[in-house]
């Protein structure tokens, strides 16, 4: 089955809901954006939230301690690297013990990468859909991401066949996620056949 990630959580009522959804993971941002949470909101939604549910810190171009401090301090289990992040980060956080999502733009070459996950994003949470039928296949586990809604991912799910798909804009209603969306979005995917 395609996994699902929601990310961009805000508000304690949307931990609330994720365990209520269970997704695969559960995504805090922590880049400028918006979306942006503190580690000390991490902390709490994270004490929250299942734990049987990996929880994604998502990063721009962060100084490495930075990042190892939020992985350290328990609030996540995987790191999402959203800027041009070289390789020797992506090793230095395996080391360190997180597992890493690395990320790629539009017509991006994706390279060799220790990391685990390899994503394609159509733009920092812009909402606008990639052009499924150009993604590249990928070696590592795929994610894909970018303007995905409950109205056009079985589609995406079926021309990329990613291993994961990232939904954040696609379940808001007013820029806040909307639990409605949510439920409609799991209950998709989750019924959703298997990638051939």
């Amino acid at each position: 089955m395609t996994q699902i990630k929601i990310c961009g959580l805000m508000r304690e009522q949307d931990a609330d809901v994720i365990n209520e959804v269970k997704p695969d993971f559960a995504g805090f941002v922590f880049a400028p954006s918006r979306r942006q949470i503190s580690l000390e909101t991490a902390l709490r939604f994270r004490q929250i939230i299942d734990d049987t549910i990996p929880t994604v810190g998502v990063f721009v171009n962060a100084p490495l301690d930075e990042m190892l401090t939020v992985f350290r301090s328990g609030a996540i289990q995987y790191v999402q690297l959203h800027g041009n992040e070289p390789e020797d980060t992506v090793q230095a956080l395996k080391d360190a013990g997180a597992k890493v999502f690395q990320v790629y733009k539009p017509d991006e070459p994706i390279t060799p990468t220790a990391a685990d996950y390899t994503m394609l994003d159509s733009g920092a949470g812009s909402g606008i859909p990639l052009d499924w039928k150009r993604v590249p296949q990928a070696s590592h586990p795929f994610i894909l991401a970018g303007g995905l809604t409950p109205e056009n991912v079985a589609e995406a799910i079926t021309t990329v066949r990613p291993d994961v798909v990232d939904v954040s804009s696609g379940v808001e209603t007013n820029k806040q996620k909307d639990p409605e969306k949510k439920s409609e979005q799991s209950l998709l995917l989750l019924t959703t056949t298997k990638k051939r």
